[in-house]
């Protein structure tokens, strides 16, 4: 279908699919105690925090480690049809182990990918040595995974975020590791990204070469109201419809702080942010500066930073696509988002068919394949003339 590889810029391995033993047996003495581990629970086995909270069932669905339940998802359905969450049952880590995974992406068409990592449940252990030492301790983990085929894999470090300074060091280190990007979380109640004192990370990631990443959570919602299964449902619909356009503030925010302005070099990536809505924010972030914040320490117009250093990744988004002048060809990657149950693996050439089919083979690539091969590395082949 494609004349050139197909690279997705949004996969994951999350940590209730890691090595059951891979944080007790890597961290310090004195920490051993309070890494994350599994334990057999009536429920199964399940990942803890040494508080006892659960941090998911071991091999199960997304960052939060779902049970798989046949007939729920139609998405995980179809991954279930290729045996995925019988093998991590089993404790077959098909998403955590390189020939496995690659083996996956095969099945699915794609030549690249590049993995986010464990910050969604690392932040839930609250203590900033233990996160700080689990994201150390996955980030080496992830090198590691990465060496085993680096022209088919990038990987993205996780960020501890509790000092700025201590996540701009943990950056360069893992840019000596050979990580090909850093991921910050995109958490309630941090510190704002306009605010300076995150200048030493962006710095580091200026300095480093190497993007910056904030990956889609969706803001904080009040659960108070969630009394039965329906109510769940409700939240849970009413959550999914919108989670991705509250990256906006995260655009705003970086855009608007001057950082972009500051560090040229410094790339952004909104991960799982969708496009569709990119316009309208582009628009409006223009708007303002132009009406009454020409004040803020820009030199450009707020959009024009967008085109110049950021990027969002999707994996189907047709209103999106529809806008790509908009957005820009240039700032656009796709994602199957595997193994999430969302995620559109092992359909990912159908997607991609039926969304881009009708586009110049021009931009196309640049969606697939040439917008990630140029930003994390990946082997680039000679392109066609690109029409100016």
């Amino acid at each position: 279908m494609w004349n050139h590889p197909v690279i997705s810029a949004d996969g994951h391995i999350d940590l209730p699919c890691l090595p059951p033993t891979l944080f007790v047996d890597n961290a310090p003495a004195s920490l051993k105690a309070k890494m994350p581990k599994v334990v057999e629970t009536p429920e199964g086995k399940m990942w803890i925090s040494h508080q006892g909270t659960s941090l998911g069932l071991a091999g199960g669905m997304g960052s939060a480690g779902r049970p798989y339940i046949p007939g729920q998802i139609y998405r995980a359905d179809r991954m279930a049809a290729e045996g995925l969450y019988d093998d991590l049952r089993k404790g077959i880590l098909r998403t955590a182990t390189p020939a496995l995974r690659l083996r996956d992406q095969d099945r699915d068409g794609v030549a690249g990918e590049v993995i986010y990592g464990i910050l969604g449940a690392a932040f839930r252990l609250s203590d900033p040595e233990v996160v700080a030492t689990v994201v150390r301790i996955y980030n080496d983990f992830a090198a590691d995974f990465r060496k085993a085929c680096p022209e088919r894999l990038a990987t993205i470090a996780c960020l501890p975020t509790f000092s700025p300074a201590q996540a701009a060091e943990e950056l360069r280190r893992c840019a000596r590791l050979g990580l090909k990007g850093a991921e910050i979380p995109v958490a309630p109640g941090m510190m704002p990204l306009w605010h300076h004192d995150w200048n030493p990370l962006w710095e580091a990631a200026h300095e480093c070469g190497i993007p910056v990443h904030l990956h889609t959570i969706g803001p904080k919602q009040d659960m108070t109201w969630l009394t039965d299964h329906r109510s769940r449902r409700l939240w849970l619909a009413t959550l999914l419809a919108g989670f991705q356009m509250s990256m906006v503030d995260a655009m705003a925010a970086i855009i608007y702080g001057g950082v972009l302005e500051r560090y040229p070099n410094l790339k952004i990536v909104l991960g799982e942010a969708g496009i569709g809505w990119i316009p309208y924010a582009l628009e409006r972030l223009d708007y303002e500066w132009e009406d009454q914040f020409k004040d803020l320490d820009l030199k450009m117009k707020p959009s024009e930073y967008w085109y110049r250093q950021m990027y969002a990744t999707y994996q189907q988004d047709q209103a999106g696509i529809d806008q790509l002048d908009k957005i820009g060809a240039d700032n656009v990657m796709w994602g199957s988002d595997f193994p999430h149950p969302d995620g559109i693996w092992p359909d990912s050439m159908a997607f991609l068919q039926r969304q881009l089919g009708h586009l110049p083979e021009w931009q196309r690539r640049k969606i697939v394949y040439e917008n990630a091969a140029k930003l994390y590395g990946f082997p680039l082949r000679p392109a066609h003339p690109t029409p100016h």
